[in-house]
C-alpha cells in the first residue's frame, strides 16, 4: 500500500508523515523530490532541463516505478510518501501506473485555510541558523500558495482524503489520517 501525503508547501505533510510512519509497523517513508534531485544532477545543464522536475514525464514514472518496488520489497508496512502534486495530470500518471501494478494508494491531503497556511509559512524556519537560506523556502512556498489553492478548488479537494489541519495539532493529524485509513 502507498500512502501519498498531498498539500501545500509547507503545510505539513513530512511532518504528518514522520507521525504515520512512528505508528504504522514496518512502514517507510520514501521521498519523491529525490528523484527529481538526481534527475537535476544527471541532466546538468542540459538544454532539456525543465525549472520543475515534475515536468518531466521520466520523473512520474520513475516515482511510480521506485513506489512500487519499495511496496514489494517491504511487504510488511505501507510506502509513506510525502509529496506535493498540484497538477492532475500528474498524480493521475503516477497512481494511474500504481493501480496497474496492482498497489493500493490511499491519497491523503493535509489542507489548511489560506489564513492559517500563510501563518505557518511566515513562522517557519527551515534553516535556524541561516535566515538567508529560510527566507527562500518561505518565498518559494508563497509563491505556490495561487497553485495549491487552483488545485484544491478544481480537482484535489475531490480526488483526496481531505484532512483539514486549520485547528488541529500534529497528533490530531495523524489521528484522523489512522481513521482515513480504517487503522487503530
Amino acid at each position: 500500500m502507498i500512502i501519498w501525503i498531498n498539500g501545500p508547501f509547507g503545510g505539513g505533510k513530512t511532518t504528518t508523515a514522520s507521525m504515520l510512519h512512528q505508528r504504522l509497523p514496518g512502514s517507510i517513508i520514501t521521498d519523491p523530490e529525490e528523484v527529481g534531485f538526481l534527475l537535476r544532477r544527471s541532466l546538468g545543464d542540459h538544454p532539456s532541463r525543465q525549472r520543475d522536475f515534475q515536468d518531466y514525464p521520466m520523473w512520474r514514472t520513475l516515482v511510480a516505478a521506485v513506489c512500487a518496488e519499495l511496496d514489494r520489497h517491504t511487504d510488511s508496512g505501507p510506502v509513506i510518501a510525502p509529496m506535493t502534486l498540484l497538477r492532475r495530470e500528474y498524480a493521475d500518471e503516477i497512481f494511474d501506473a500504481l493501480g496497474k501494478a496492482g498497489i493500493e494508494v490511499h491519497h491523503l491531503l493535509v489542507h489548511a485555510e489560506a489564513e492559517t497556511l500563510r501563518a505557518r509559512i511566515e513562522s517557519s524556519m527551515e534553516f535556524p541558523c541561516d535566515e538567508e537560506r529560510s527566507e527562500k523556502v518561505r518565498a518559494f512556498r508563497r509563491r505556490k500558495l495561487t497553485d495549491y489553492e487552483d488545485a484544491h478548488a478544481t480537482w484535489l479537494s475531490e480526488r483526496a482524503e481531505v484532512i483539514d489541519t486549520t485547528s488541529l495539532t500534529p497528533e490530531q493529524v495523524a489521528d484522523r489520517a489512522l481513521f482515513l485509513l480504517h487503522r487503530p
